[in-house]
């Protein structure tokens, strides 16, 4: 290709609309990563002293948020796929913004256990989890990976770096006022962003990765990275529930977020047995959050030009070594080394879900993808709790941490075991 036609093919695909919808996306789960996720445990110490609330009681919140997530996934899938994500955003916008102004208010527990499950976490998983996901996947089809990686990475960009924003507000001005100012600002900002929104390239008249002639998205041709035309699958639900590949899937991302939500949660504790003050492992905290920009965007890069489940695979296995070396080690200066290495995990997530859409394709992704959330994302509320119950019984979490590299061990076989069924559909579809 000459030079100038190379730097035209570079201009076009970098102004490609589908790259703004990755921005929103990103912007969203920014928002959601900083005051929802790792911003919740901002107002934990506060709520419980002011309302006078046991750690259980506040866990109890977030475990509930998580069952929350996981029951309403199908039907969330359903209302995406049905109606598009931009009316799906604007009403997770909503609730997610008054719900923090009306947490400001509540003055028992039981107040807040209901605006915050009632309103707050209603929409929330929806708009600022699926439905960026789902934007990535309708605009792009060879970049999936590394479009998902950027909106994946957003959720510990934000914590990095609005946590700490939001835990000024509090430590200044009280936690009802760090309570408004969330809300305020998912209002203000969510709104806009949410307006933007496009449900796809087709209806711009566009093609995913920012294709030059249109196709409709029932039969794409779509050239793969090696230069060979690939037809896009266009696979229903039930029949995606009678596949093993979705088995497959479910079981490993289940082991994934268990070990996951364990650890954040009970970050500052873990580090806490390992002889780490509160103050440092709050800010250990927040390098690990900072670390999945750079993780997620290696991981997505190799994702896209490599065999999928084998770096899902190779990444579970490192993060298993890393759980292994944090049980055992006593010099803090290892934690550094932990901690590039188990942010590996959150990178798989994105990859994950560029697999789902190459498996199923682009109509029922979202119905898919909350299926799947009604079935592993128990694993964020079953995981705390037994890690926690543990120590309770051993003080000590060295059984949780070494169950949990087991599971990683586990998960990567089930990769592996993915990859290999998905090549023998391939071969399978290409025969007939």
């Amino acid at each position: 290709m000459p030079f100038r036609d190379l730097i035209q093919a570079c201009r076009s695909h970098l102004s490609f609309y589908g790259w703004r919808m990755v921005l929103v996306g990103c912007l969203f789960r920014f928002l959601g990563g900083g005051f929802h996720f790792y911003g919740f445990t901002v107002f934990v110490s506060p709520l419980e002293k002011d309302l006078g609330i046991s750690r259980a009681a506040t866990n109890l919140i977030f475990g509930l948020a998580r069952a929350e997530g996981a029951v309403e996934g199908p039907l969330a899938g359903y209302l995406i796929d049905r109606f598009g994500p931009r009316p799906i955003m604007m009403i997770a916008v909503l609730f997610t913004g008054l719900g923090y102004v009306l947490c400001s208010w509540v003055e028992s527990y039981w107040a807040l256990l209901v605006i915050y499950l009632g309103v707050v976490s209603l929409a929330f998983g929806a708009g600022f989890m699926h439905c960026p996901m789902v934007l990535a996947n309708s605009w792009f089809f060879r970049f999936r990976a590394r479009a998902m990686a950027l909106v994946s990475c957003s959720i510990g960009i934000g914590g990095a770096l609005l946590a700490p924003v939001l835990a000024y507000v509090v430590y200044y001005y009280g936690w009802r006022w760090g309570m408004v100012f969330a809300g305020t600002v998912f209002l203000a900002a969510g709104t806009p962003l949410a307006a933007m929104v496009r449900r796809s390239p087709e209806d711009m008249g566009l093609a995913p990765d920012g294709d030059y002639s249109a196709r409709t998205s029932q039969t794409p041709d779509r050239p793969s990275a090696g230069g060979k035309a690939t037809t896009e699958p266009d696979v229903g639900i039930w029949e995606a529930l009678r596949g093993a590949p979705f088995w497959l899937l479910v079981a490993s991302t289940l082991f994934r977020v268990l070990g996951l939500s364990t650890v954040i949660v009970n970050f500052v504790q873990i580090l806490g047995w390992k002889g780490v003050g509160p103050l440092a492992a709050s800010w250990f905290l927040g390098v690990f959050a900072a670390l999945s920009l750079p993780t997620h965007l290696i991981v997505g890069w190799l994702a896209d030009r490599l065999d999928k489940a084998r770096v899902m695979a190779v990444c579970m296995l490192v993060a298993a070594a890393a759980l292994v070396l944090l049980t055992y080690v006593q010099n803090t200066l290892w934690i550094w080394l932990f901690l590039p290495l188990f942010s590996l995990v959150e990178a798989v997530f994105p990859v994950t879900w560029a697999m789902v859409g190459e498996l199923y394709g682009r109509r029922n992704f979202a119905k898919v993808r909350g299926n799947m959330g009604f079935f592993y994302q128990w694993g964020g509320m079953i995981g705390p709790a037994v890690a926690g119950a543990i120590y309770d019984a051993t003080l000590s979490y060295k059984p949780a941490l070494l169950g949990m590299a087991g599971l990683y061990v586990l998960s990567a076989i089930l990769y592996l075991l993915l990859g290999r069924t998905r090549l023998a559909r391939m071969r399978a579809a290409s025969s007939g």
